[in-house]
C-alpha cells in the first residue's frame, strides 16, 4: 500500500509496526490519502523542519535494501496542474552513496501531489502486513530526533530551510497568478457587459430603422397610388390603353404596365395575360399574367425586367386563349431610355450567334471525332476479321500445296543424295551429299545447291557452293546447309554457278528435289501459326498501306489549301492597278482601306469621286452607306476622306466595313462580302465605275454569316469523262466541281446517249418520266465525279445514234434536248438561281427560257450563255447572245478578240472573258496513278527523271539524258499541224527526244502522219515515236516525261494543254499571235520578254512564246535560251543550264491553273445575273 504521510523532525517511536525512511524515486504501488486527517491533527506538523513536504510511505517486508533519503524539487510554476506530474530524477549534489554503493538515477514518477507542497519520499518497510492504526504521540522530539540520528540517514535540516524559502517564493507566485486571474475575470465582465450594451442599442437603432423604412415605404406608397392615378387621368385623357410605371423607362429595373381593361378588347374576360419580347420581338419573350389594382377603375397590372440590353418593349395582352388586345393590330410599344442603340443590340446578337456557332462547330466537331473514331474501330475490326479470313484462306492453299510435297519427299535418295544425320531439326546444320555423275552436272567444274522450303514458301533461301567428299567412292559432294526456322519440307536443285550466274541445273527432271525435315512440332500447331503469322503481316502491310494513304491525303489537302490561299491573293491583287484593300484579307469587325486608281476607269479626270459601300451582294440589313468622298492621300498619290483639296493621277482610300458617318467606324459581323462602285458625284446621277455591271466584290472572312448557296443548273451536251468530245466537256465538269467546293449546289442536265460509259457513273438508276413533244422521256440519276446528274433519254431514239456529234439532224436533236430540259425543270419543280448553257449545241435554252418557261414557274432563273468556240454555229451563237443575261468567253484576250463580230458586238455590256482552268485531281503529278513516282514541286527533278525513264522504256526509245519534246494534240489544221511536223525534225537536230500522241479526223493528215512516223522510226528509231490513237495512261505518263510540251496552234480560243503541262513541271512552247491564240497568249508568259505583263497577272514568266505561224517562229522558240543567252538555242537551256532548267520547273508546278480562280470569277458573274 502506498499513501501520502506528512511529518515533521518527529517519527514514530521504536514500538510502532512501521519504519519510516527517506525515499527518492518513484513506484507502482496504489496511492491513496489514509493519513490525510491524521497528518492535520498532528500539532507538531507545523513546526516541523519538514514542514510543506510530502512524504511517501511503502510498506515493506523487505528491510535489507536501504534507500536513500529526498527530497524532491517544487514544481515550476509553468508545470502541470494538480494531478499527475513527472518529477526530475536527477540526486542532489550533496548526497553520498550509501554502504559504498552508487545508486542510479531512479525514473521520474508521476504522482498526486499538492500544488504547494514540495515533496519528499520515504520508504517504509513492513516485514508483516498489519492492520494500520494511528499512534499515541508521547515519545519526545529529542527520543525522536535520537532514533534518527541512530538510523544512518544523513541529515536534511539545510534542505528544509532551502524549502521554506521555496515554498515563501511559490505563495508569492500563487498571490500573483490568484490577482491575474480576478483582473482577467473583471475584464471579461467588462467586455460582456460592453457587448450586451452595444446589442443593445443595435437594438434601438435596427428598430428605428425599420419604423422610418415602414414610414417611407407608406409614404412611397401614397405617392405611387397618387402618380398612378395621375398617369392614369392623363391616359384616358389621351385616348390611350396602357401606360408604365415609372413613365420613362431605364434598362435593368423592374417596371409595371397598366391596361385599361375597361376600354380594351378584353374588357368582358376575367383573366388576363401579357405577352411580348424586347427590341422588335427579337429578343427575350415573356408571358405574365395581370392582376386588378386598387387605385380605382378598371385597370390592371403586371411587374416586367428590363433587361440591360433593351432599348425597346414589344407586348400584346390575351386572355390566355384566342382573344387578343394588340393595339388594332400594331401592337404596343415603349421605348427604353439610356441603354443600347438598335446598332449595338445588332452587335450584341452577331456576337452571341457568333459564340453560339462557335459551341456548335465545337460540338460538331467533336460529334465528328466521336463518329470518325467510331467508324476507325470498325473499320479495324472489318479489316482484322477480312485479314484472319485471308490468313486463314492463304493457309489452307500452302497447306494443301505443301501436303503434295511431303507425299513426294523423302528423307534421302541413295544413289543421288542424302543428308547426315538423318534426324535434324530447325535450324541445325546438316550436310548434304550429291553424287554429281548421276545427273546432268557430271561435267561441271563447280557446284552450288540453291534451296529454300515449304514449297519455295519464302523463295531462295539456301545458296551454298558444294565441296568435293574424297573418302567415299564415286563422285560424291557435300555442302553444309543450316536448316530454315520452321521448314516441314526442304526444297532444292543443284546448278553450275551461284544464282544469276548458273547456267545447267540438276532440278531432277523438273519436279526439284525435296526431303522431309524428320523433327518439327506437330502440324496443327504448325498452322495454327502460320496462320498467325500471315495475319500478322497482313495486319502491319495493311497499316503500313492505310498510314501511306493517309499521309498522302493529309499532303493533298495541304497542297490544294495553300494553293487556294495563294489564288485568293492573287485575285485580290489582280486589279491592284484600278482598286485593292489594305489588309488584303478583309475581316469581319475589322477596319479595311479602300484604295482606287481612277486613271484606268471611266472616272478618269473626274474633279471628285465618291465611294458607295454595302455588304452580303448590297443586301445586308444596314442598307447601302452613305456615299464618301474620296480624298488625295498625305503622300501626294493616293486618295483620303479628309482634304479639300482634290486629285485623282493616284490612289484614293477610304475607311469602311462600313463607314455611316465619318466619325466612326461600324464593324458588321455578320458580312460575307464588301460591295462597292465608284461615282463622279454623291447624288445618284452621273458617271459610275461599277466593273461594267459587276461591280467590285471583296469576301470578308470571319464573319458570323456564310454567303447562301446558289443552285446552278448547267444544261450541256457533253461531260467528262462520260461524254467527251472536246474541252466543253472539261470545263462543264471542272467548273461544277469547283464551284461545288465553294459551298453552292449544281446539277447537270445530259441526254443519255447510247454509247455513255456508265462505268464512270454512281449510284446509277431510274429517277422518274413525263411527257413532253409527243414522246416519252425518261429521267436517269447518277454520279458522276461527285455530281449529280441527270440524263434525259426520250423514247424516240434521237439519241440512240451510236455518237454525240456527227449526225444529219444535230440541230434538231439538240434542240429537242433544250426544250425537255427546261420543261423537266419545270415539272420537278425545281427553281434555280442560274441555267448555264454553252455553245451553239445548247444555246436554244436562252430564247426557250425567255419565251415560253420565265413566266410559267421559272421566273428565279438567270441565264449564263458560255462561247467556247465561236467557228460553229455561229447564228444560234448570237441569238443565245440576245437573250442571256450574262455571256461569258473562255479567256480575256478572245473576248477582246472576237468582240468585233456582228453577233457579239451588240452585246459587250455583257460579255466577259474567263480563263479556263483543268481539274486539279484529275491532273495531279502526287496522285497520278500512270506515273512510276509521285512528286510535288518540291521533288519535281527525281519524279520527272523517273517518269522520262519509264516512258523511254514503254516506248523503246534510247535510255539517255536529253532532252525531250512532248506533243499533245488533236492532229488538225487548227492545231498547226505543219508547225508540228518543223519542231520534230529541228528537236531531233538538236539531239532531242520526241513523243507525239494524237490522231486526226481527217483520214488524209491521219495517213501523213502514219507515213511521217514509218519514216521517224526507221531513221530515229532510238529518239522518235510518233503514237497515232489516244492512250489516256499515256498522255499522264507524256506530261510528266517530257522537258517540253510544244502547243504551236494557229487557233487556239483557250487550250488546256498548256496548263496540264505546268501542272506536270514541262515547260510549255506556245504560238502566241497570228491567230486566234488568246487562250495561250493569257497563260504563257515568255521567260525573256514578258516579264511585265507576267507582273501586271501576279504570275512570273513561265514558257516560251513565239510569234508568225512559219518555221522560223518555231525554229526561234526551240533553239533559243531565253533570258540567259540570248544567243544560245532554248534546247540548250536544258543542256548548259540545268540548274535554271529545273528551278523553272518547280517555278511552273507552283502556278495554279485550276478552277480555283475561275470558279471566283464565275460566280460574280452569277451574282452579277441575279442583280
Amino acid at each position: 500500500m502506498e499513501a501520502s504521510l506528512c511529518c515533521g523532525t518527529t517519527v514514530l517511536s521504536g514500538k510502532t509496526h512501521v519504519k519510516i525512511k527517506p525515499f527518492i524515486g518513484s513506484h507502482s504501488s496504489i496511492r491513496s490519502n489514509l493519513f490525510s486527517q491524521f497528518t492535520q491533527s498532528c500539532l507538531w506538523y507545523k513546526y516541523s523542519v519538514t514542514a510543506g513536504f510530502s512524504h511517501r510511505i511503502i510498506a515493506s517486508s523487505d528491510f535489507s535494501r536501504r534507500r536513500r533519503y529526498k527530497v524532491s524539487s517544487p514544481r515550476a510554476n509553468d508545470s502541470a496542474p494538480k494531478g499527475f506530474k513527472p518529477k526530475p530524477s536527477s540526486p542532489r549534489k550533496d548526497q553520498k552513496p550509501i554502504e559504498g554503493k552508487e545508486v542510479p538515477n531512479p525514473p521520474m514518477p508521476t504522482e498526486f501531489v499538492s500544488p504547494t507542497k514540495t515533496e519528499t519520499k520515504t520508504e517504509v518497510r513492513i516485514d508483516k502486513v498489519q492492520p494500520l492504526t494511528v499512534p499515541e504521540f508521547t515519545q519526545s522530539t529529542e527520543t525522536v530526533k535520537s532514533d534518527i540520528t541512530n538510523d544512518p540517514i544523513e541529515s536534511v535540516s539545510s534542505e528544509n530551510e532551502d524549502g521554506e524559502e521555496v515554498s515563501s517564493k511559490l505563495k508569492l507566485e500563487m498571490e500573483a497568478k490568484l490577482l491575474k486571474k480576478q483582473m482577467e475575470e473583471e475584464l471579461r465582465k467588462k467586455e460582456i457587459e460592453a457587448k450586451l450594451l452595444k446589442k443593445q442599442m443595435e437594438e434601438e437603432l435596427r428598430k428605428k430603422l425599420m419604423e422610418e423604412e415602414l414610414l417611407r415605404k407608406e409614404m412611397e406608397a401614397k405617392l405611387r397610388i397618387q402618380e398612378l392615378k395621375m398617369l392614369a387621368n392623363e391616359t384616358l385623357v389621351n385616348g390611350e390603353k396602357i401606360f408604365s410605371y415609372p413613365k420613362i423607362v431605364t434598362p435593368d429595373q423592374d417596371i409595371e404596365i397598366f391596361l385599361n381593361r375597361t376600354v380594351s378588347s378584353l374588357h368582358e374576360e376575367s383573366e388576363i395575360l401579357i405577352m411580348g419580347a424586347f427590341n422588335n420581338w427579337r429578343y427575350k419573350s415573356f408571358t405574365v399574367k395581370l392582376n386588378k389594382t386598387n387605385f380605382g377603375m378598371d385597370w390592371w397590372s403586371c411587374k416586367i425586367y428590363v433587361p440591360k440590353e433593351a432599348y425597346k418593349i414589344d407586348f400584346v395582352f390575351f386572355n390566355g386563349k384566342d382573344v387578343y388586345e394588340n393595339n388594332e393590330m400594331k401592337d404596343f410599344c415603349i421605348s427604353v431610355e439610356g441603354g443600347m442603340d438598335v446598332f449595338e443590340f445588332e452587335e450584341l446578337l452577331l456576337e452571341e450567334k457568333r459564340r453560339e456557332l462557335e459551341r456548335l462547330a465545337k460540338e460538331q466537331f467533336e460529334r465528328e471525332k466521336q463518329l470518325e473514331e467510331q467508324r476507325r474501330i470498325e473499320a479495324e475490326r472489318a479489316s482484322s476479321e477480312a485479314d484472319r479470313a485471308q490468313a486463314r484462306g492463304e493457309v489452307e492453299r500452302r497447306r494443301g500445296m505443301l501436303q503434295e510435297h511431303l507425299e513426294k519427299a523423302v528423307k534421302s535418295d541413295d544413289n543421288v543424295w542424302y543428308i547426315e544425320p538423318s534426324e535434324f531439326k530447325w535450324e541445325d546444320t546438316v550436310r548434304l551429299y550429291y553424287n554429281k555423275s548421276v545427273g546432268p552436272l557430271a561435267n561441271a567444274v563447280d557446284l552450288w545447291i540453291h534451296g529454300g522450303c515449304n514449297n519455295w514458301r519464302d523463295g531462295l533461301s539456301i545458296v551454298e557452293k558444294l565441296e568435293k567428299f574424297e573418302r567415299k567412292a564415286g563422285d560424291w559432294w557435300y555442302a553444309d546447309v543450316v536448316v530454315p526456322n520452321r521448314s516441314l519440307v526442304l526444297d532444292w536443285v543443284f546448278a553450275d554457278g551461284p544464282p544469276q550466274r548458273a547456267t545447267l541445273y540438276d532440278n531432277n527432271n523438273r519436279r526439284d528435289f525435296h526431303a522431309i525435315v524428320p523433327v518439327s512440332i506437330p502440324q496443327n500447331l504448325f498452322w495454327a501459326e502460320e496462320e498467325d503469322e500471315i495475319y500478322k503481316k497482313l495486319q502491319t502491310e495493311r497499316r503500313l498501306r492505310e498510314e501511306e494513304i493517309r499521309a498522302k491525303v493529309e499532303k493533298t489537302a495541304l497542297i490544294k489549301a495553300e494553293m487556294k490561299e495563294r489564288t485568293m491573293k492573287t485575285f485580290l491583287l489582280s486589279q491592284k492597278n484600278v482598286v485593292y484593300t489594305d489588309p488584303l484579307d478583309v475581316q469581319a469587325g475589322g477596319v479595311v482601306s479602300v484604295f482606287y486608281n481612277p486613271t484606268n476607269t471611266v472616272l478618269n479626270g473626274k474633279p471628285e469621286v465618291w465611294f458607295r459601300c454595302s455588304f452580303n451582294r448590297w443586301t445586308h440589313r444596314l442598307g447601302p452607306l452613305p456615299p464618301q468622298k474620296m480624298l488625295p492621300a498625305e503622300n501626294g498619290t493616293h486618295v483620303k476622306a479628309s482634304a479639300d483639296n482634290f486629285f485623282f493621277n493616284g490612289y484614293c482610300t477610304c475607311y469602311c466595313l462600313p463607314i455611316p458617318v465619318t466619325v466612326f467606324v461600324y464593324k458588321p459581323l455578320d458580312a460575307y462580302m464588301m460591295d462597292f462602285v465608284f461615282s463622279e458625284k454623291e447624288s445618284d446621277d452621273g458617271v459610275f465605275d461599277n466593273k461594267n455591271g459587276m461591280d467590285y466584290h471583296l469576301p470578308v472572312s470571319g464573319g458570323v454569316n456564310k454567303e447562301p448557296p446558289m443552285h446552278i443548273v448547267h444544261i450541256s451536251v457533253e461531260m467528262a469523262p462520260i461524254a467527251k468530245v472536246g474541252g466543253l466537256g472539261d470545263v462543264v465538269t471542272s467548273l461544277s466541281r469547283a464551284v461545288v467546293d465553294l459551298n453552292h449546289n449544281v446539277d447537270i442536265i445530259l441526254p443519255k446517249y447510247d454509247i455513255l460509259n456508265l462505268s464512270n457513273v454512281k449510284d446509277f438508276g431510274f429517277h422518274k418520266s413525263y411527257s413532253w413533244g409527243g414522246t416519252e422521256i425518261k429521267v436517269w440519276l447518277g454520279k458522276v465525279e461527285g455530281l449529280s446528274v441527270y440524263f434525259l433519254e426520250p423514247q424516240n431514239g434521237l439519241f440512240w445514234k451510236g455518237c454525240i456529234y456527227g449526225c444529219n439532224n444535230d440541230g434538231e436533236r439538240f434542240g429537242f434536248f433544250c426544250h425537255a430540259a427546261l420543261e423537266f425543270l419545270l415539272q420537278s419543280g425545281s427553281h434555280p438561281d442560274v441555267i448555264h448553257c454553252h455553245d451553239w449545241s445548247s444555246a436554244p435554252v436562252a430564247w426557250l427560257f425567255k419565251d415560253e418557261y420565265m413566266h410559267y414557274g421559272l421566273s428565279k432563273a438567270r441565264i449564263v450563255f458560255t462561247i467556247h468556240n465561236l467557228e460553229f454555229g455561229e447564228k444560234l451563237i448570237g441569238k443565245a447572245m440576245a437573250y442571256a443575261d450574262k455571256a461569258t468567253t473562255v479567256s480575256p484576250t478572245y473576248a477582246r478578240e472576237v468582240a468585233g463580230n456582228p453577233v457579239i458586238s451588240p452585246h459587250l455590256y455583257k460579255f466577259h472573258g474567263i480563263l479556263n482552268g483543268i481539274d486539279p485531281d484529275i491532273w495531279d503529278p502526287f496522285n497520278d496513278k500512270f506515273l512510276p513516282v509521285s512528286y510535288t514541286s518540291e521533288n519535281v527533278v527525281e519524279g520527272k527523271k523517273a517518269a522520262k525513264e519509264a516512258l523511254q522504256q514503254r516506248l523503246g526509245l534510247k535510255r539517255a539524258d536529253l532532252p525531250l519534246v512532248g506533243i499533245i494534240t488533236r492532229l488538225t489544221h487548227q492545231k498547226g499541224i505543219h508547225l508540228i511536223k518543223h519542231a520534230i525534225w529541228r528537236a531531233l537536230d538538236r539531239g532531242s527526244q520526241v513523243v507525239l500522241l494524237g490522231s486526226a479526223p481527217d483520214p488524209r493528215i491521219q495517213n501523213d502522219f502514219v507515213n511521217l512516223a514509218s519514216q521517224l522510226h526507221s531513221t530515229h528509231n532510238d529518239r522518235a515515236r510518233l503514237v497515232l490513237t489516244y492512250d489516256e495512261p499515256l498522255s499522264h505518263l507524256i506530261y510528266a516525261g517530257a522537258d517540253f510540251i510544244l502547243v504551236p496552234s494557229i487557233f487556239e480560243p483557250c487550250g488546256l494543254t498548256q496548263l496540264t503541262a505546268m501542272r506536270y513541271g514541262s515547260i510549255p512552247i506556245v504560238r502566241k499571235t497570228g491567230g486566234i491564240n488568246a487562250g495561250l497568249y493569257d497563260t504563257v508568259f515568255d521567260v525573256e520578254h514578258d516579264k511585265e505583263r507576267a507582273q501586271s497577272h501576279g504570275l512570273v514568266p513561265n514558257g516560251f512564246n513565239f510569234e508568225g505561224a512559219d518555221a522560223a517562229g518555231v525554229d526561234y522558240a526551240v533553239n533559243r535560251q531565253a533570258s540567259l543567252k540570248s544567243q544560245n538555242l532554248a534546247i540548250s537551256a536544258w543542256y548548259e543550264s540545268r540548274d535554271w532548267f529545273n528551278s523553272l520547273c518547280k517555278l511552273v508546278m507552283e502556278q495554279d491553273w485550276s478552277w480555283n480562280r475561275p470558279a471566283l470569277d464565275y460566280l460574280e458573274l452569277y451574282h452579277a445575273a441575279r442583280k
